[in-house]
């Protein structure tokens, strides 16, 4: 009897733990949002990105200078709205103007014409400017040493070579100049101005001219200066 009573006494209970009813639970906390956490986030990407841009930049050794966007007249000054900014890489051997000399430079005037998508040089331009011959025009360039005689000096008479590796198109006044690699571009250019440190030209080259040409070859030899590709020698001859 006693077996029986145990057995029926146990029957009642349920195997499981007993189980709360749905209106005994307790509510769910809301989520937690964390702006400041998705700020940050936000924050590291564009780190990260402008950290990239910078490792690019400085692998490339790239210079940010000023590019011609209008023609500039000799005697004229550039301006915000005729020159815009681009990279180039940097070579000590091409005295380029940098974009952070963009005002410093409006009060320098034109040597001679500078076309539109030229990529200036400090040789383009000098402070002021004095009354030029009839036909005549005034380049300055940047020469590397082993590209001009020792003895230059103004009041001389070169031939302008250019000796760079690309081939610049031109003709000049006189219809035989020749821009090509190598090639003679001025047979007659006379030495206006040797530049030193109390010159208003802006310069950084070994040594710096101002050439005074034809206006028919001032393009060439401007152009040509522009990539570091000339060279005088002396010539025989009265001057200009």
């Amino acid at each position: 009897m006693k077996i029986q009573e145990r057995t029926g006494a146990g029957a009642g209970r349920s195997a499981g733990p007993a189980q709360p009813s749905v209106g005994d639970r307790l509510p769910t906390a809301p989520r937690e949002r964390k702006p400041a956490l998705a700020a940050l986030a936000v924050l590291l990407i564009l780190l990260g990105a402008l950290g990239a841009t910078m490792l690019v930049l400085q692998a490339g050794d790239r210079i940010e200078v000023i590019k011609v966007t209008a023609d500039i007249p000799a005697g004229e000054s550039v301006t915000s709205s005729n020159v815009t900014s681009v990279l180039v890489a940097a070579d000590d051997g091409i005295n380029y103007v940098k974009w952070s000399q963009l005002d410093s430079l409006k009060t320098y005037k034109a040597r001679s014409t500078i076309y539109k998508g030229t990529v200036v040089i400090g040789e383009m331009f000098a402070k002021g400017g004095s009354s030029l011959p009839d036909g005549k025009a005034s380049v300055g360039v940047a020469l590397k040493e082993g590209q001009y005689p020792a003895d230059i000096k103004p009041g001389d008479v070169v031939a302008v070579y250019n000796v760079g590796t690309s081939s610049n198109s031109g003709s000049g006044s006189t219809g035989s100049t020749s821009a090509s690699a190598g090639g003679l571009i001025v047979g007659n250019a006379k030495v206006d101005t040797e530049s030193d440190d109390s010159d208003a030209t802006v310069n950084t080259g070994n040594l710096s001219l101002t050439l005074l040409v034809d206006q028919g070859d001032a393009a060439a030899v401007a152009k040509a200066a522009s990539a570091g590709a000339v060279a005088i020698v002396h010539v025989s001859g009265n001057g200009n």
